[in-house]
């Protein structure tokens, strides 16, 4: 795995515990879900290409 999908990866694993955090201290948002959804997908994806 490159840096660069490193560093996405621990800016996924940070972005889940503040969605995390904010769910449980103010109450579930969709958006907020949705918005991590897509950034893992989108880190899944620069891993597989990277490896690829």
């Amino acid at each position: 795995m490159s840096g660069s999908t490193k560093t996405m990866g621990m800016l996924t694993l940070g972005a889940l515990v503040l969605t995390t955090a904010y769910s449980v201290a103010l109450g579930s948002s969709g958006w907020l879900w949705f918005a991590w959804i897509v950034l893992g997908l989108v880190t899944l994806g620069m891993a597989v290409a990277k490896d690829g």
